[in-house]
C-alpha cells in the first residue's frame, strides 16, 4: 500500500512510520526540511532520514501550504494519508482540500483531550462527573480551544488548536473517507514532557519517601507506550475496516498516579514509599486547579475486537526502555512538574 504521512518524523510519528515499513508498506514522508543535493534531507525538528529505515521516500515542504504540493502528491497517488499534526480545523480543511481526488482516505491522530472529561479536570465544566472508561461515544467538551487561556501551555501549542475541530473536517467530508484514533498520555523514547522523570529521578536521588496529594495520588488516567500506540495507529491505516471510524487507544491498565510511581519504583530497586497526604496538610497545593475526582481513562476496546489490536509490547518492557531513556535524555533544568520540591517535601515528611 502506498502511504503518505504528514508529520512522521516527530516522537510518535517516527515509530509510526517504521512499523508501516516494517509491514511491508511503501511509505513517503512530508515534513518541514531543505533539501540537498540527491534525496537527502535536513529536518529542522524531529528525526533526519538516519533515524528512518532507508526505503522511506521524502516530500520536504511546509504543512500550512500543502496546496503548493498538489503535483508532486498526484503523482504518488497514495492509497491512504496519515495526517500526524493537524491542530487545528484550518489543518484539517486544507489536508481534505488538498488530497481530494488524490486519495481514498485520509487517518488523523487525534486526542483524549477532546472528551468533557478533560474539562472537569480543569474545571472548565463544574458540576458533573463523567463515568469511566470513556468510550468513543462519551461526552464531548462543550467550549473550544482547550489551551488558549492555560497559562502553563507548551508555546508550540497553537491557540486555535482544538482536535474535536480537527475531527468534525475529517469525518464529514463527503468525497474521502475517514478514520480517527484518539491518543491517551504518551510515554517512551523521544517524550519531550518527560512524564516519568519527576518519580525517577526521586527515586534516583535516593529520596525515602515521594509525597503525593491524595485526590492526586488515587487519580487515574490513560497511558499508552509509543512503541505500541504507533502499532494501533499503523493498523487503522492499514485495515480497510477502519474507515469512517473513531478508535481510543490505551493501555488496559489504568494505573493511578500511585500506581504508577510505585510501578516505576519496583523496576528501578527503589526501596522508598509513596506517602498520601490529604490536600489539608499540603497548603501548597490548595489552589491548585484541578478536580481529581473526574478520572481520564478511555475504552480501547473497539479497536482491539474490531481491528484485533494488542499491544506488542507488554507494560514491563515499556517502563523499563521508557526509564533508560530518560535516565540518559534528562530534560532541562527548567522542566517542571506538579510534585514537591524536596525541602517542603521534607517538612511534610518530618510531621508524619
Amino acid at each position: 500500500m502506498k502511504i503518505l504521512v504528514i508529520g512522521g518524523t516527530g516522537f510518535i510519528g517516527l515509530h509510526v512510520v517504521r512499523k508501516l515499513v516494517q509491514l511491508g508498506h511503501q511509505v513517503t514522508v512530508f515534513h518541514r526540511g531543505v533539501k540537498l543535493k540527491h534525496r537527502a534531507t535536513v529536518f529542522h525538528q524531529g528525526a533526519t532520514p538516519s533515524h528512518l529505515p532507508p526505503e522511506v521516500n521524502y516530500i520536504s515542504g511546509d504543512r500550512h501550504h500543502l496546496e503548493d504540493y498538489r503535483h508532486e502528491f498526484q503523482q504518488l497517488a497514495p492509497e491512504v494519508v496519515l495526517d500526524m499534526i493537524a491542530l487545528t480545523e484550518a489543518h484539517a480543511l486544507l489536508t481534505m482540500e488538498t488530497f481530494r481526488g488524490l486519495t481514498q482516505r485520509v487517518v488523523a491522530v487525534s486526542s483524549i483531550d477532546v472528551y468533557r472529561a478533560r474539562d472537569i479536570i480543569w474545571k472548565r465544566e463544574t458540576g458533573l462527573i463523567d463515568p469511566v472508561p470513556l468510550t468513543e461515544s462519551a461526552p464531548l467538551r462543550s467550549q473550544f480551544y482547550p489551551y488558549r487561556d492555560s497559562a502553563d501551555k507548551d508555546s508550540i501549542v497553537p491557540p486555535d488548536y482544538d482536535k474535536i475541530l480537527v475531527e468534525r473536517v475529517i469525518m464529514g467530508d463527503s468525497h474521502i473517507e475517514g478514520t480517527i484514533i484518539r491518543l491517551p498520555m504518551v510515554y517512551g523514547e523521544g517524550d519531550y514532557l518527560h512524564r516519568f522523570y519527576p518519580y525517577l529521578k526521586r527515586m534516583d536521588d535516593h529520596r525515602p519517601a515521594i509525597v503525593l496529594e491524595e485526590s492526586y495520588a488515587y487519580w487515574r488516567g490513560s497511558y499508552g507506550y509509543v512503541e505500541n500506540v504507533a502499532a494501533a495507529i499503523a493498523l487503522a491505516v492499514i485495515d480497510h475496516r477502519a474507515k469512517g471510524q473513531i478508535y481510543n487507544v490505551a493501555e488496559l491498565a489504568g494505573l493511578s498516579e500511585a500506581e504508577l510511581a510505585k510501578t516505576i519504583g519496583r523496576i528501578v530497586g527503589w526501596s522508598g514509599e509513596i506517602a498520601v497526604i490529604p490536600k489539608a496538610q499540603i497548603p501548597e497545593l490548595s489552589q491548585l486547579p484541578f478536580n481529581f475526582e473526574q478520572d481520564w481513562l478511555l475504552d480501547s476496546t473497539r479497536i482491539r475486537e474490531e481491528l484485533n489490536y494488542a499491544e506488542p509490547i507488554d507494560q514491563n518492557e515499556a517502563f523499563r526502555r521508557t526509564i533508560d531513556w530518560e535516565r540518559l535524555n534528562p530534560p532541562e533544568a527548567s522542566h517542571t512538574s506538579d510534585l514537591l520540591d524536596y525541602e517542603t517535601e521534607d517538612t511534610i515528611l518530618a510531621l508524619m
